[in-house]
């Protein structure tokens, strides 16, 4: 069981969060909780260190944010004894979950899960900070190390596969995974079961129910998922009835599905507007001028999304178009700009009104006509399709930011992912 932040918000919600725990042990299953810091408490902590210098030491900035999650682990196991759960905490070092050595960005290698499942065997409930670990070189005492943001989610996952949990439950302030986002559309439908692939499409073009990795590594592990609310009342279904959307391998879903004559084409559609449009104009029409744009962004770390190579002019130069991250445009154009000389590009052209919207299903492998659905109803509404990208499970196009809604409404229809009623 994995509680995030908002979870976490206080000793009442605690207490609650403990209720919850004690029905699952009190079921009879083994339990082992993964717990964030209480919400807003590691933007303080990681405020704390840019107050101290602006070049903090990343190992020292481990030790201080990772200091919000030790707090819920020890709230949460006190909790539990006041209700009469035996419980107790693991920290990261104690178990411990080996990392790698990339301070504040660490990934899990291994994790010594022989001490943790003796403790959950006696029927203790173990509860464990997320988003730390350590990393111990030959011959020295270990470091703290943490995950990068959104790490307790990975951390839940790890976990569930070293002890080979049935099913790892997240609970966060949504109650599953829908077609599209309900603000958008009320008549979005909360799905039964998604896979692992859809999950990580629609994680990596907006979808923020799950963190990317954590989901990634689920697929790997072959950990299933369930994704749930946690602020729902005392009488609310036990997790085992499967209230939530539970994630897991494509041949789970096709099993489940074998009965229907066809299984849902398109499983949902995400929007991102964090995007930024760059044009290059009049660059060279020549073998490496490709190269010359894409190689300094990605010695950069700037993530690169759709491109467009425009047709040539007369005069032997084309137009280059693509997406980075909105938050990576301004070193995006400094990087480009010290290059001019070598892609010998005219202009740089940028916008920041855009929005990326993605329809994603594994039923596309099988089915023509997904993407000219897409086209045609967008076509229909009046809206222009800056960029076009497409994956074997997903479609996006790119279009202007105030056309966002309305996008994501027509296509869900389109599709016929509309509820009957609104939700």
């Amino acid at each position: 069981m994995k509680f995030g932040g908002t979870s976490m918000a206080g000793i009442e919600r605690i207490r609650s969060v403990a209720a919850r725990v004690k029905r699952e042990a009190a079921a009879g299953n083994e339990v082992a909780v993964v717990v964030s810091a209480m919400a807003g408490e590691t933007d303080r902590l990681v405020n704390f260190c840019r107050e101290a210098s602006a070049l903090y030491d990343p190992k020292e900035y481990d030790v201080v944010v990772s200091a919000g999650e030790q707090i819920t682990s020890g709230l949460l196991a006190i909790a539990l004894q006041a209700i009469g759960v035996p419980a107790r905490s693991w920290m990261g070092w104690q178990l411990p979950v080996n990392t790698s050595d990339a301070f504040a960005k660490a990934r899990i290698e291994t994790i010594d899960a022989e001490a943790l499942l003796a403790s959950m065997g006696a029927g203790e409930v173990a509860v464990i900070p997320g988003f730390q670990g350590v990393h111990a070189k030959e011959g020295e005492r270990g470091r703290v190390t943490t995950l990068g943001r959104g790490g307790s989610d990975t951390s839940a996952v790890a976990v569930a596969a070293a002890i080979k949990a049935d099913r790892c439950d997240i609970y966060t302030d949504v109650d599953g995974v829908y077609t599209t986002d309900p603000r958008i559309v009320p008549r979005a439908r909360k799905l039964a079961k998604v896979t692992y692939e859809e999950m990580l499409e629609l994680a990596s073009v907006g979808a923020k129910v799950l963190q990317t990795r954590s989901v990634g590594l689920a697929m790997k592990e072959n950990v299933r998922i369930q994704v749930l609310s946690s602020f729902t009342g005392e009488d609310a279904p036990m997790a085992d009835t499967l209230p939530g959307t539970m994630i897991v391998g494509d041949e789970e879903v096709a099993l489940e599905g074998s009965g229907n004559v066809e299984r849902q084409l398109i499983t949902g559609i995400a929007h991102d507007k964090n995007e930024a449009k760059i044009t290059l104009t009049a660059v060279p029409d020549k073998p490496g001028s490709v190269s010359a744009i894409f190689e300094p962004l990605a010695a950069a770390n700037i993530n690169v999304d759709m491109i467009i190579q425009n047709i040539a002019h007369g005069s032997g130069s084309t137009d280059v178009t693509f997406t980075v991250p909105a938050a990576d445009l301004a070193r995006s154009i400094e990087t480009l700009n010290q290059a001019r000389e070598a892609i010998g590009f005219k202009e740089l052209v940028h916008d920041t009104r855009v929005a990326k919207i993605s329809v994603v299903g594994v039923g596309m492998r099988s089915h023509a006509g997904v993407a000219s659905t897409m086209f045609s109803t967008l076509g229909a509404r009046g809206i222009n399709i800056l960029a076009i990208s497409t994956s074997e499970i997903k479609v996006s196009v790119l279009i202007n930011e105030d056309e966002t809604e309305l996008a994501v409404r027509v296509l869900h229809t389109a599709y016929g992912l509309d509820a009957d009623e609104a939700a």
